[in-house]
């Protein structure tokens, strides 16, 4: 049972400590871990600042003492072309004699219910329980796509006209490549300050990054790497274009005398054998990033469809964490906008929140949710809905 002394409200800076004192204990971060990186002994505590001043963290407290915490931080991220504001989760955690309580779905209902005040339609996060979270209207929107490749397997002869550079890791053109990048790229969140001092966080002082500039010498891609125990470890490679995606592939190739392997992570949704003329690679794939929509006419009114499509759907949407989703809503769709609608058409979907969510960032085709039980409508409905929905998956490699 709830004790009445527990109480709700935002963190302020004066919150830190006991803020770092449960992220310490839930995540077990660890003195020796944090003199693996480098770190001294306050060093966490003072990186975690900034989030307290900049996201709206939200306590649940013991009397005095704080208990379980649930904090969102606000991003734009690019959906479909379009910029919107979205809210990532973080710093999600509960004291485990507190667990069961339902302390964390109160504080999930208080966070939800702010990023709707604050514009935000969409909440990101990284699961440490997919279950938790699917239980509470999230679903899987993205993937992490690891792999290794044998030296001998690199590309030996790729003819490029430009060239590679290594740089420092604050260098503009580097970060002026990802805000390009992102413009460009469903799913991809813009980095502001935090985001990028996140990125860095548990870097090792050896990490490099390399930019591939064209004949014009204008970055067009960059990877982000770490040469150890013989393997280049590759953390992050984006390309504006082919040409770019091809020399740092000739960059990777060119250090085959160095490496005995490459390990890296992809988060286009698509496998990196195919590329390779020895495809046969060790390549995994697990869920990434999860997502919600916080209020669905909200999210809508922005959302862009295929300009091609056209047709009217009904929609009955469950949400029985958020009582605003929790209902049934007609849309029109026309040159690519949703229009509210009155009346019932006589296309008809039922769906839960989550699976709205994945639906409408592209993870997965209405048919293929079909078949998985998760959407329940004919097959008239089903092909209106895979026109209508731009069939491109997220690609996030973020998490804070």
């Amino acid at each position: 049972m709830v004790k009445s002394n527990f109480h709700i409200r935002e963190l302020t800076s004066d919150d830190l400590d006991q803020y770092n004192a449960l992220l310490r204990y839930a995540f077990q971060v660890t003195e020796k871990t944090l003199q693996e990186y480098g770190w001294e002994k306050d060093d966490i505590k003072q990186s975690k600042f900034p989030i307290l001043e900049r996201a709206d963290v939200w306590g649940c407290f013991d009397g005095d003492t704080l208990v379980s915490q649930f904090a969102v931080y606000p991003l734009d991220m690019n959906i479909h072309s379009i910029v919107c504001p979205i809210g990532f989760v973080t710093s999600v955690a509960t004291y485990p004699e507190y667990s069961g309580m339902g302390l964390m779905s109160r504080l999930m209902k208080r966070g939800l219910t702010e990023m709707r005040k604050n514009g935000q339609s969409l909440s990101l996060l990284y699961p440490y329980s997919i279950p938790l979270y699917r239980n509470r209207g999230w679903e899987i929107v993205s993937d992490k796509m690891s792999y290794r490749i044998r030296d001998v397997q690199l590309p030996k002869h790729i003819d490029v006209p430009g060239y590679v550079r290594r740089v420092s890791w604050d260098n503009p053109d580097f970060m002026k490549l990802h805000t390009r990048f992102a413009r460009q790229t469903h799913g991809c969140l813009f980095r502001n300050h935090l985001a990028w001092e996140e990125y860095w966080r548990w870097n090792e002082d050896d990490t490099a990054v390399a930019i591939y500039y064209d004949a014009r010498d204008k970055p067009q891609g960059y990877m982000v790497y770490l040469i150890k125990d013989d393997v280049m470890f590759i953390r992050e490679t984006i390309y504006i274009n082919s040409e770019a995606r091809k020399g740092l592939m000739k960059y990777i190739s060119a250090h085959e005398s160095m490496i005995n392997e490459v390990s890296g992570n992809n988060y286009f949704s698509e496998p990196v054998a195919f590329s390779l003329e020895d495809s046969d690679i060790r390549e995994t794939i697990r869920p990434y990033i999860m997502g919600r929509i916080v209020d669905v006419d909200m999210f809508l009114e922005r959302y862009r469809f295929d300009p091609d499509a056209s047709g009217t759907v009904t929609l009955s949407v469950s949400d029985p964490f958020l009582e605003w989703n929790d209902k049934t809503l007609t849309i029109a769709i026309a040159n690519g906008k949703a229009t509210p609608c009155t009346e019932n058409a006589a296309r008809k979907a039922s769906l839960s929140i989550g699976t709205l969510t994945t639906l409408l960032l592209g993870y997965k085709r209405a048919s293929e949710l079909a078949k998985l039980d998760r959407i329940d409508a004919d097959e008239a409905t089903l092909r209106l809905l895979d026109n209508a929905v731009i069939a491109e998956k997220p690609y996030i490699s973020d998490y804070i």
